[in-house]
């Protein structure tokens, strides 16, 4: 296929090497031009605006930060929503619910194309091993064609309603993993002061009832800080944020994760927002503090 791709940072650009790969025609779109230049080597073809890249494409791929970001991407000036033809948009990016349900209605409206809520997980690792889970919502008259170029990275591709429930199934996700990595970081400070070295104790819980991919990823990345980061801390706060204010309007407790949040918020309020979400165990473990904060630095 002929694909627009529109957002190249730390998910986007292998998102896209990998579509190259996969054989599709790519034209790529990101607000500073120079993350461009390494997929131009590749292939892809380097477009002026969203507009531009959209124009002629099968359909609309982008992975941005959050709601605003998208927004303007495709309804700001020269935004994809303007390309002539366009059939459908398929966001990567963790937004609110009800916010996707809104834009989908207003793209529809506006030239009759379909928004389809496409979240990930799986982190970098995943985007490159072509493995990522992506929870779709929207309309179904484009499914086919959209999962066939989310194949190129995806392995675990569901349908899981109309518009806004990939974003809600993204949401569940998210408490899940932010509550495992926050629990492993208490229990490698617990570790830690109880004369256990840290660097044993994935292998030691690999295939026990607490062995989990969170465990298995995060516990050496808390050990030794790592100069390349797999995801924010305040990514996963922001989401974690949109799921208290989704929770509060839905009625549904949140005891547990509602702990999380405060403790990501203190990390974030400590400086390492922009590290690496395992960055949270030196909330635990001070000494960590200075390595995760150069990090922090770097990012």
């Amino acid at each position: 296929m002929t694909l627009a791709f529109c957002g190249l940072g730390l998910m986007g650009a292998p998102m896209v090497r990998r579509l190259l790969a996969a054989g599709h025609t790519v034209r790529v779109w990101n607000r500073s031009a120079a993350k461009v230049e390494p997929l131009r080597a590749l292939g892809a073809i380097a477009a002026a605006t969203p507009a531009e890249a959209a124009t002629g494409a099968d359909g609309v791929l982008m992975c941005l930060f959050d709601a605003d970001a998208a927004e303007a991407v495709v309804f700001g000036p020269q935004g994809v929503a303007g390309a002539p033809g366009l059939r459908w948009v398929a966001d990567h990016s963790s937004i609110h619910p009800q916010r996707t349900r809104e834009l989908a209605a207003r793209l529809r409206s506006t030239c009759n194309a379909d928004w389809l809520d496409a979240p990930v997980s799986g982190g970098v690792g995943g985007v490159e091993a072509g493995t990522l889970a992506i929870m779709v919502g929207g309309a179904q008259r484009h499914l086919g064609q959209a999962f066939a170029a989310m194949r190129a990275y995806g392995t675990n591709i569901t349908h899981m309603g109309e518009s806004g429930a990939g974003q809600a199934t993204k949401l569940c996700n998210q408490m899940l993993v932010a509550s495992a990595v926050v629990a492993l970081a208490e229990a490698i400070g617990f570790a830690e002061r109880n004369g256990i070295a840290v660097d044993r104790l994935a292998p030691a819980l690999a295939g026990g009832w607490a062995d989990s991919k969170p465990l298995q990823v995060f516990a050496p990345r808390m050990a030794q800080a790592q100069p390349q980061i797999i995801g924010a801390l305040h990514t996963m706060l922001k989401d974690i944020d949109t799921v208290a204010a989704v929770a509060q309007g839905s009625g549904a407790p949140m005891p547990l994760t509602g702990t999380v949040q405060q403790v990501l918020r203190m990390a974030e309020a400590a400086g390492l927002g922009p590290a690496e979400l395992s960055a949270v165990v030196s909330l635990m473990t001070p000494q960590r503090r200075e390595a995760f904060l150069q990090q922090a630095r770097q990012g």
